[in-house]
């Protein structure tokens, strides 16, 4: 499967942003879809993930309440909805398709996209 994210950009603090990643090659359905970001200097870390079985989601900490994930399968798209953007939200931004209940960490993905950056300023 082929992951293609878009969406990132420059915003001020307490913007939105909207990431999409469209999959290609296999449906859509059958992936959990996580995000994950990296900043410069730091380890990738997990944002959230959207489940391939009955559609749950779970968010880290960071951004839970501002950050928002969904699928559109007929779209074989994913989303992340980013609210009240902080600057330490800033990051290159991946999507990730994966199978296994390991959600929280990239092992559990084998399949990602290229990033998009994002970047928040004060």
């Amino acid at each position: 499967v082929q992951l293609q994210a878009s969406g990132g950009g420059l915003v001020q603090a307490g913007d939105s942003l909207r990431l999409s990643c469209v999959t290609s090659g296999r449906t859509l359905s059958n992936y959990n879809m996580g995000w994950f970001r990296q900043a410069p200097g730091k380890d990738r870390e997990f944002v959230a993930v959207v489940t391939r079985s009955g559609g749950r989601t779970y968010y880290a900490d960071s951004v839970k309440g501002r950050f928002t994930i969904s699928r559109d399968n007929a779209r074989n798209t994913v989303y992340l909805q980013m609210n009240n953007l902080k600057p330490e939200d800033t990051a290159v931004y991946y999507c990730a398709a994966g199978y296994s209940g390991d959600y929280y960490s990239a092992r559990g993905y084998p399949y990602w996209g290229q990033g998009t950056l994002v970047t928040v300023s004060s």
